[in-house]
């Protein structure tokens, strides 16, 4: 998906054609913050601190604010989809390019997603998180392959196997149960770090976060009557409130709209319990059956629905007055069940007889009987479309959402999701294989045969591209966004922790009218002491890793320090060491600084094969970044 954006960018880059001359451009600096007016659209810029005292200091936290507007009448332009990205100001670069053709080029790079010329701050950014097997967790940057094989950045270590996880809106924590520790781990997903471990009863399993995000409710499947039930653990302090003896067996868990009820399912008692949140308690025991194994709530209807596998029922109760609107009458072996997100069609999934009943919210009717997937297992919804996964199958079925209705008839198809079905993977976890994309139009589906996360965009036959879970064993997927969201009509915002002491550029893409400009920001010291910044690295910006033989070549690097990747600037004595592999002798071209800490050496390949490139300075320790290299292979060709 980002791949298709970058492409798009670039060639919207080249479009632009020749530079704004200053007449074109209305650029106005105020008290708030920063407005340009271009090609008629209004952005005003504006980084607003967290901190009481209004300053913007290293090491906090600020809103990066966009608000874009008709430049003539003033309305905010919604759905605009901008990007933007925070990297250090470049004032040779901008010196030597002038300040408007040095920002397009530095946007240019940055959308090349090249995991050498990453951006301090990728306002646009997101990730992949893959549940393991083993206690961990893979973060994936799906927008960058690492040599073509894998996008894993990182691992999180856990204390036990994970079962089932849940975010928050912001996307700033993940919640993960972890059953035989009797405990949910807190990852701090802007760190991919774990932060705490609260203590979460007996056996939690199913997490699930009420609609306003304030309680984390968690399913607690112990064996004991009394330990059987919910968990509830306030988000902020991350502190366990109080437990819940809802129930025997296996516990689902929904919310009414407003936060004001919690609807908990207990499989082996054949209830659903009521709970009053505000205070914590239970109010009301409903018989759904003998056996309900799904709940859901639409907020359409604002009413539950509870599907009984065994007695082939899905009951329906009205979530003010708590009393049974409805018992839908279908068949056995019904398990999991959602609604799409305007709570209008819900996708009640039977794993016995290969099929998905669509249930309409608008008169609690079953209007659709569809076969999908083998022993389908999990149903999660984009705008567009449902998607249901099969155990026996590695297909996955589509729902077309705008071709439901009574007496329409359902468009459905499919895609292969790797070459073998999940059953075969044996273990499965709760938490869902598939994980919707941060744009609502596509998914990332999760093998875990062939240990792969697979990506489709809608509108395509078959996925585009595969990312291998290389050293675990992958099962479930949740996708992480960085990138800016509209919080109001025409506002475009995220929130950010503030880098290191300094000068910076908010680079800013616009892509229908194309617009790129370079905001600044200057970032105040905390006023602690000065901190070593560690050693020097090399991060190689390669434009291309294959080449002609004797085509003539320029090798592109920054030489950047500390976890804020602080450009050096003024090191003089850069050499590029090149060799051909394996045993050719190393060749040595001094290296020029054409930009604030970036550097440019020329170099000769005149044989064709494998050639390593290495940077050597004697000013920051000969061979300063030894285990960091690049490599470019030259292919067979005419000699000149």
């Amino acid at each position: 998906m980002n791949r298709i954006i970058n492409i798009i960018g670039v060639c919207l880059l080249a479009m632009a054609g020749a530079l704004l001359t200053l007449s074109e451009i209305a650029l106005a600096q105020t008290g708030a913050g920063q407005v340009l007016t271009r090609d008629g659209v209004s952005i005003a810029f504006d980084l607003k601190p967290l901190a009481s005292d209004g300053q913007l200091r290293e090491g906090e936290f600020a809103d990066v604010q966009f608000r874009v507007t008709d430049g003539a009448s003033g309305q905010p332009l919604s759905g605009v989809a901008p990007g933007a990205w925070i990297d250090p100001q470049a004032v040779a670069a901008d010196q030597a390019q002038g300040r408007d053709q040095s920002c397009k080029s530095r946007v240019g790079t940055f959308l090349k997603s090249n995991i050498g010329a990453r951006p301090l701050l990728d306002l646009n950014s997101y990730f992949l998180l893959v549940m393991n097997r083993d206690a961990s967790v893979s973060v994936v940057d799906p927008s960058v392959s690492v040599g073509g094989i894998t996008s894993t950045l990182a691992r999180i270590e856990l204390k036990q196997s994970p079962m089932d996880w849940v975010t928050p809106r912001d996307n700033k924590k993940v919640f993960v149960s972890m059953p035989t520790a009797g405990e949910v781990a807190v990852i701090d997903s802007e760190q991919f770090k774990v932060i705490d471990s609260v203590a979460a009863g007996s056996q939690p399993v199913r997490v699930a976060l009420q609609p306003d995000e304030r309680l984390l409710w968690v399913g607690n499947n112990a064996s004991k009557a009394e330990e059987s039930g919910v968990t509830v653990i306030d988000t902020q302090s991350l502190k366990p409130l109080k437990h819940l003896a809802t129930g025997r067996g296996h516990h689902e868990i929904t919310f009414s709209k407003d936060s004001r009820f919690a609807f908990v399912s207990n499989r082996d008692d054949g209830t659903l319990s009521v709970i009053d949140v505000a205070g914590l308690s239970l109010v009301q025991q409903v018989k759904t059956g003998s056996s309900p194994l799904s709940v859901a709530y639409s907020p359409l209807s604002g009413a539950v629905y509870v599907a009984d596998g065994k007695d082939g029922t899905v009951t329906v109760i009205d979530s003010n007055s708590r009393a049974v609107r409805r018992v839908i009458k279908l068949q056995q072996g019904l398990g999991p069940m959602d609604f799409s997100a305007d709570g209008r069609f819900g996708v009640v999934l039977n794993t016995v007889e290969n099929r998905a009943t669509v249930i309409d919210a608008a008169n609690d009717s079953a209007i659709h009987d569809l076969e999908v997937s083998a022993e389908p297992y999990q149903v999660v919804f984009t705008q567009a479309y449902a998607y249901v996964r099969g155990l026996a199958s590695p297909k996955v079925t589509m729902i077309n959402l705008s071709s439901l209705g009574e007496g329409r008839q359902p468009i459905t198809q499919g895609f292969e999701a790797g070459p073998q079905p999940p059953r075969l993977a044996g273990d499965l976890p709760l938490a869902s294989s598939l994980a919707v994309s941060r744009d609502d139009n596509a998914v990332f589906v999760v093998n875990p045969v062939d240990n792969t996360t697979y990506f489709y965009a809608e509108g395509m036959n078959a996925p585009m591209s595969g990312y291998p879970n290389r050293g675990q064993i992958a099962r479930a997927a949740l996708v992480i966004d960085r990138s800016l969201r509209e919080v109001s009509p025409g506002l475009y915002s995220s929130r950010v922790k503030l880098p290191a002491a300094g000068r910076f550029d908010v680079a800013f893409l616009l892509n229908q009218p194309n617009i790129i400009h370079c905001f600044t920001a200057q970032v105040a010291s905390d006023g602690a002491p000065e901190k070593h910044l560690g050693a020097a690295k090399v991060e190689f910006l390669l434009d291309k890793t294959a080449v002609a033989l004797n085509d003539p070549y320029v090798v592109r690097f920054r030489i950047v320090q500390g976890k804020q990747k602080i450009q050096r600037s003024g090191v003089t004595d850069v050499q590029l060491r090149y060799f051909l592999a394996p045993t050719s002798r190393p060749r040595e071209v001094a290296a020029l600084e054409v930009a604030d800490g970036v550097y440019e050496a020329p170099v000769t390949l005149d044989r064709s094969g494998a050639w390593y490139l290495h940077v050597r300075a004697a000013s920051l320790g000969a061979g300063f970044d030894d285990k960091t290299f690049a490599s470019v292979r030259v292919l067979p060709g005419q000699t000149q």
